[in-house]
């Protein structure tokens, strides 16, 4: 007498049932993922010590330029892995302001009114139209430290050379820096 043929079929089936018990057990022993960094990035500020500055005033492409940075800069952040962009327009109007590099970490606070972990704030410094620099920084608000901190110097004060500038400074520093951070 011969052992009964199980279809193939029937084998599959059988199989079949315990498959969401191992899927279970898989997913269980997986680490759990990080909880993703809520960043608040702030307008840049313009730092004008340039004699052009003192002399003419407000210039309208360069204004525009510094209001350009804070959006790129929410742009590059928000595409890291962990890291997870909040609206600061509740806070826009007081941040605006307030001047963020020496306002006694009020950059922190306004953060935190809106539901992130870390605030970022940055400036552009121009010297003259020749030599200007571009300056991030990233902090943690639980601790009040900095995570992240980054500088790059750019020449010529065009649309072109702000836009590298604050490329290089993502790419090469800042991005390095938060992924460390995470």
């Amino acid at each position: 007498m011969s052992a009964p043929t199980i279809s193939r079929g029937a084998k599959l089936i059988r199989q079949a049932r315990f498959f969401p018990v191992i899927l279970l057990a898989l997913v269980s022993a997986m680490p759990a993922a990080a909880a993703e960094r809520r960043v608040a990035v702030f307008g840049f500020e313009l730092i004008d010590s340039s004699l052009e500055g003192s002399m003419l005033g407000k210039n309208d492409a360069q204004e525009s330029r510094v209001k350009r940075m804070a959006p790129m800069l929410r742009e590059d952040i928000g595409g890291l892995d962990g890291y997870g962009i909040v609206d600061v327009s509740p806070v826009r109007a007081k941040a605006d302001a307030s001047n963020l590099q020496s306002c006694g970490n009020c950059a922190l606070k306004f953060a935190e009114e809106v539901g992130a972990d870390v605030a970022v704030i940055g400036t552009v410094q121009k010297v003259s139209n020749l030599i200007l620099n571009i300056n991030a920084y990233a902090f943690d608000l639980t601790s009040g430290k900095e995570i992240a901190r980054g500088s790059a110097d750019i020449r010529s004060n065009t649309d072109e050379s702000w836009d590298r500038g604050l490329n290089y400074l993502f790419e090469n520093i800042l991005k390095k820096q938060l992924e460390a951070a995470r």
